[in-house]
């Protein structure tokens, strides 16, 4: 079990392609890894948090403003061994080349990778 004991980040983002982000959720928890979900308000309207929750045993963050829970994000970010973005959305990875996620500057780039 390469993953047994090991901390990981799952941050879901918008898209059609984020119910594959439940299966990735499921096998990581299966080969033992503590799995914390961290879900954009779009992926939320594709995939609900209880989905997560239910695959991980774990509750899911969807927003900086939960009641009981407003430092939450800073404690994933303390030492997960594994941050994993998926699916990687052209509007996701965008911000941090500096394109906006709906140029055409961006979808080619999308597509290459």
């Amino acid at each position: 079990m390469p993953f047994a004991g090991r901390h990981v980040v799952l941050g879901v983002s918008g898209g059609i392609a984020c119910y594959k982000s439940c299966t990735l959720a499921r096998r990581l928890t299966e080969d033992g890894a503590v799995v914390d979900v961290v879900l954009t308000a779009s992926a939320a309207e594709f995939v609900r948090p209880v989905t997560f929750e239910a695959l991980t045993g774990r509750p899911v963050l969807t927003s900086l403003w939960e009641r009981d829970r407003a430092l939450a994000h800073i404690g994933l970010a303390k030492q997960p061994d594994l941050a994993i973005l998926a699916p990687a959305t052209a509007h996701l990875l965008a911000p941090s080349a500096r394109i906006p996620g709906h140029s055409p500057r961006a979808r080619a780039i999308a597509r290459a990778a």
